[in-house]
C-alpha cells in the first residue's frame, strides 16, 4: 500500500473532531508507517545503544496526542506540523534527561549543516537547537515553525506553506532568513 491521499487524512481528522473512534483507528493505521519514517530520519545518525528508537518517539507522539486538549484539526499537513513539535519537544527532554545523567558542560557550537547530523548524538546540540528555535521565535514566529517543521516533520515548503497558510515563496525566504540567522548564532 501506497502512501496516504492527503484528502485521505483530513477526512479521517475531521470524522475524529465529531468522535468517530473508527476514524481514529484508521487515521493511526495510515500516519503511523509516515511517523515511523520521519522519526527514522530523526533518528539517523543516533548510536546504536540510544535508548530511544523511532518506534517510542512515534508511540509518545500518539500518547501525547491521546492525552492532551481537544486539538481542531485543519489539514493532513496541521497534522504533521503538530507531530514534529511533539518529536521536537520529546527529543528536547529525552536530550535534557540525558545531560542532566552526564551532568556534561555547557553547550557546543556547531555550523549549521552540522547539527542535524549530529542531532540525537550529543544532548548538548539538541538543547542548543532549541534554544536557537526559542530564540527565533521570539523573533519571527513564523521563520521558527518553518524551522521545526522543515527539520522535525520533513514537510516541504509547499506543505508548510498550506500548514501557515502562506505562499512557498514566503517560507522559502523564512527558511532561509532562519539559517542565516542561525548560523550567525552559531558563531557568536
Amino acid at each position: 500500500m501506497g502512501e496516504p491521499l492527503p484528502d485521505q487524512i483530513t477526512l479521517l481528522l475531521e470524522k475524529m473532531q465529531v468522535g468517530d473512534d473508527d476514524a481514529r483507528a484508521q487515521l493511526v493505521s495510515l500516519v503511523y508507517p509516515q511517523l515511523k519514517k520521519l522519526a527514522a530520519h530523526q533518528m539517523r545518525g543516533e548510536r546504536s545503544d540510544h535508548t530511544l528508537q523511532p518506534t517510542a518517539l512515534v508511540n509518545e507522539v500518539f500518547l501525547r496526542l491521546a492525552g492532551g486538549a481537544e486539538i481542531a484539526w485543519q489539514s493532513r499537513n496541521h497534522f504533521f506540523a503538530l507531530s514534529a513539535a511533539l518529536m521536537r519537544q520529546i527529543l528536547v527532554d529525552h536530550a535534557r534527561r540525558r545531560r542532566a545523567a552526564k551532568r556534561g558542560a555547557g553547550t557546543t557550537s556547531i555550523e549549521i549543516q552540522e547539527w542535524h547530523a549530529q542531532l540525537h548524538d550529543r544532548p548538548e546540540v539538541v538543547l542548543e537547537v532549541d534554544k536557537l528555535i526559542t530564540r527565533l521565535n521570539s523573533l519571527d514566529s513564523r521563520q521558527a515553525k518553518v524551522v521545526e517543521m522543515r527539520y522535525f516533520a520533513g514537510l516541504s515548503e509547499g506543505e508548510i506553506a498550506e500548514v501557515l497558510g502562506i505562499s512557498e515563496r514566503t517560507v522559502k525566504r523564512d527558511w532561509n532568513m532562519a539559517r542565516a540567522w542561525m548560523r550567525k548564532e552559531l558563531s557568536a
